[in-house]
């Protein structure tokens, strides 16, 4: 297909929004299947946008109308347009408005970020002017101004101005001052521009903003899955389970845009945590659209111990196996996801992506495929096609979960070079 036009919708600048695309005279969005950083990036630089720091979905920016492109790009990275990028087709693929791809691009001119923080909404305070980043110095900085920062990266309100020291020293030797706003403007670029300035004549600003980097699952090397950790006054805590329920945890999994909260185990332990406990009796509704809107006992009074601390685990949390009696490293290949373990088929799927399998699960490379004996059950994914630069299954395109015209002779058995007797 020909695209002949891309833009970024419904975001808070032109550099951040749904993906939308126009085929003919007619404008779409464009699924998140197989949608990646790469592919982000040279649509950030055809919009003269920078590069891609975020690709967000489904439907972070809202539903879309009109068409829904499936098209996967396999762009390098390093392409000037999406044009330019080979196209596998996957005209065979649904998929909905729900499922639209949004991406955050570093901005062009009057372009902010958020540096060296727990997440992308704390950090030091770095501009794009003149063609170059540069470090923000506190000169004419208010309040007014972070709350404008806070509001253009979708990060809530601003809670706190400081100096950057928390986050460390900035590595660029370009620095800017003078920005003023009134506290109304959308972005930071409708505000006075930045002057270059010395280095040395002032402190680097840090921003504190509500919403994301506050909070994060741990222990599971996942982000969707783990103990609950929170930042409050320069420091990580867990949170204690008194009072907390599946409501509690529906807010985090969709704050951290994890999905929705299961009741189910995950197939992993989370150890205790240490340091503070900052929260206690947490008593969310479940429709709030950050744990800061829930009522609790002030920050650090708590009557628990460690190992009273919450842990969640969200749809998005996702685990890979081999499955079998006698052998490690080779088996039926299953996923562990919407807690419940199911198995990948092997329609589509060649020897490159069986190695990311089995090189994921420190078994080698791939050997060869075989059918097991019993493939019935549920089967989570089907026409999975990595591409040569993807090092996760996570990040290779598939159908929908849970869609698939799979046979239960369809299943995918790998034999990994690894493979060993137990």
């Amino acid at each position: 297909m020909c695209y002949t036009d891309f833009r970024l919708a419904s975001g808070p600048d032109r550099c951040s929004g749904r993906v939308e695309m126009k085929l003919g005279a007619q404008w779409g969005t464009v699924c998140d299947q197989g949608w990646d950083l790469r592919d982000a990036t040279v649509l950030c630089q055809q919009l003269n946008c920078g590069y891609a720091e975020a690709v967000l979905g489904p439907a972070r920016f809202g539903q879309g109308n009109g068409s829904t492109w499936t098209d996967v790009f396999d762009c390098e990275g390093t392409e000037t347009e999406l044009r330019h990028c080979p196209i596998s087709p996957w005209a065979h693929s649904s998929c909905s408005h729900s499922r639209d791809v949004g991406v955050v691009c570093s901005g062009a001119a009057g372009g902010v970020r958020l540096v060296g923080g727990a997440g992308r909404c704390d950090g030091r305070v770095e501009v794009f002017s003149s063609g170059k980043w540069g470090r923000l110095l506190n000169s004419s900085w208010t309040d007014s101004a972070a709350s404008v920062l806070c509001r253009q990266l979708g990060c809530g309100l601003a809670l706190e101005t400081s100096s950057s020291s928390r986050y460390g020293p900035g590595r660029s030797d370009v620095c800017f001052s003078g920005v003023s706003c009134s506290g109304n403007e959308t972005h930071l670029g409708n505000c006075s521009r930045p002057q270059p300035v010395s280095c040395s004549s002032g402190s680097d600003v840090g921003v504190l903003c509500e919403k994301h980097g506050l909070l994060r699952l741990s222990g599971a090397e996942s982000p969707c899955a783990g103990r609950l950790e929170v930042y409050h006054r320069g420091s990580w805590g867990t949170v204690c389970d008194d009072s907390w329920d599946l409501a509690d945890s529906q807010v985090v999994c969709r704050q951290l845009q994890c999905g929705t909260a299961v009741r189910a185990p995950a197939p992993v332990s989370f150890s205790q945590g240490a340091g503070p406990i900052w929260l206690d009796e947490v008593g969310c509704l479940g429709n709030e659209s950050s744990l800061w809107e829930c009522p609790s006992r002030p920050w650090g009074q708590h009557d628990c111990r460690h190992k009273e601390d919450v842990t969640i685990v969200c749809s998005e949390f996702k685990q890979l196996r081999l499955v079998s009696e006698q052998f490690e490293c080779a088996g039926r290949a299953e996923v562990f996801y919407n807690g419940t373990w199911g198995s990948i088929c092997q329609n589509r799927m060649d020897p490159h992506t069986a190695s990311l399998i089995c090189r994921q699960l420190n078994c080698g490379d791939f050997d060869k495929f075989y059918t097991p004996d019993d493939g019935s059950g549920l089967k989570w994914l089907d026409d999975v096609q990595c591409k040569k630069h993807d090092v996760s299954l996570w990040q290779c395109p598939h159908s929908p979960w849970g869609e698939n015209s799979c046979t239960d002779r369809d299943v995918a058995g790998l034999i990994c070079k690894g493979t060993v007797f137990y």
